[in-house]
């Protein structure tokens, strides 16, 4: 077969229109793809679609190439969620048949409590549902004055903890979730606690990138471990590390932004000649996703159209390129959580077959399966693996 190395490159949030059961999720007519690119009259987005964007079943708001480079498809998730971690540890073979935790009406007064008592700081402020940005802006300077932490949730499953970098350091910052991340088990036991560190004199706060994940730990019987212990190279590029809990990763490196995942990714390319190189572009779904910003997100598929053209030139016959998303978060829709979508795949590489159609797959896992099939590694509880289709 001759494919030494894997580079899965994850557009945080880019999905391609409502999944078969939306409507249990509240996202009936949700297309992150067809609705960007609707409202911005079109996308210039050139190279995905000469590996066939436009050409996977269902797609709106891309065009179709007549003779298309790679392969593509659709995938449906089969775990009950819609979030970042259940999106990327299905792809990897986990399932997750029950939704993680939710806290619509803040954490329970003997979280809290607890947090306070464990953590010595001086009470909390928040504790609701609430968009991150527009929390700071509103709690800033009371949490500046009383160095009180800024405690907040989503439709998510999450606990997050925003504190301005001057009165609590990223260090003490992540301190204080590791605390509540030791907290927050059993039925309380949320997916991520999430580090949101801010700066600025006054309001609007600015976020900064020494955002941290702390997540649940995974099953281990997943593609990231196998590989780990088959001694092959998992290198993570952004918020994988964080996503898996360190867990079967070999090499991590963070990122500021989506241009610097790629340049990360590019620099991974450079020194790691086999194995997999993971990465995931977060800013389709903090940047723009949640901050219901269309004209951002259509750009920041433009600019990583640019990238990915690096990405394919720097590949090699032994090279094998998946690019898909985690789950939907259509910035033209309701609210501002993430959408229950269908999302595309792409697949390209210099030895695989091109314009073949995998149509919709029953789960994100097939990824992974397909993975686990190109290094020879044990196969998953779930994913049915395509390469035969496409080798």
């Amino acid at each position: 077969m001759g494919i030494k190395r894997v580079i899965w490159i994850i557009l945080d949030s880019v999905g391609m229109g409502q999944a078969p059961d939306a409507g249990e999720f509240g996202d009936e007519g949700s297309d992150t793809i067809g609705h960007v690119s609707e409202k911005l009259g079109g996308l210039k987005i050139p190279n995905m679609e000469s590996i066939g964007l436009g050409n996977i079943d269902g797609i709106n708001g891309v065009n179709a190439n007549k003779n298309p480079i790679g392969c593509y498809a659709r995938l449906r998730e089969m775990s009950n969620g819609k979030d970042t971690t259940i999106g990327h540890w299905e792809m990897t073979g986990i399932y997750s048949p029950v939704k993680f935790p939710t806290y619509p009406n803040g954490f329970p007064k003997e979280i809290i409590d607890k947090f306070i008592e464990k953590t010595n700081v001086p009470g909390i402020l928040g504790n609701v549902v609430a968009s991150g940005t527009e929390i700071i802006k509103e709690l800033g300077e009371e949490h500046i004055k009383t160095k009180k932490p800024i405690i907040y949730t989503s439709a998510d499953s999450v606990f997050q903890i925003a504190c301005h970098e001057n009165v609590y350091s990223p260090e003490e910052l992540y301190k204080l979730c590791e605390i509540a991340r030791g907290i927050l088990v059993g039925e309380h036991e949320v997916a991520r606690v999430i580090a949101r560190p801010f700066i600025g004199d006054e309001p609007p706060f600015t976020r900064t990138s020494n955002r941290r994940d702390f997540s649940k730990l995974p099953d281990s019987n997943n593609l990231l471990s196998k590989m780990k212990a088959a001694k092959q190279n998992v290198c993570a590029v952004g918020k994988i590390e964080d996503i898996f809990a360190k867990q079967g990763i070999t090499t991590a490196v963070h990122t500021k932004d989506n241009m610097d995942g790629m340049d990360k990714t590019l620099d991974y390319m450079k020194e790691y000649k086999e194995g997999l190189i993971f990465t995931n572009l977060v800013e389709f779904d903090s940047s723009w996703g949640h901050r219901r910003d269309y004209i951002g997100y259509g750009k920041g598929l433009e600019d990583f159209d640019v990238r990915l053209k690096e990405v394919m030139d720097a590949s090699t016959k032994e090279d094998i390129i998946f690019i898909n998303a985690d789950h939907g978060c259509d910035p033209t829709f309701k609210g501002t959580d993430h959408t229950r979508e269908y999302v595309p795949l792409l697949i390209y590489g210099k030895g695989i077959k091109a314009g073949i159609n995998l149509h919709t797959r029953k789960t994100f896992a097939d990824v992974g399966a397909t993975i686990a099939d190109i290094f020879g590694v044990e196969q998953m509880q779930i994913g049915e693996s395509f390469l035969s289709d496409i080798i």
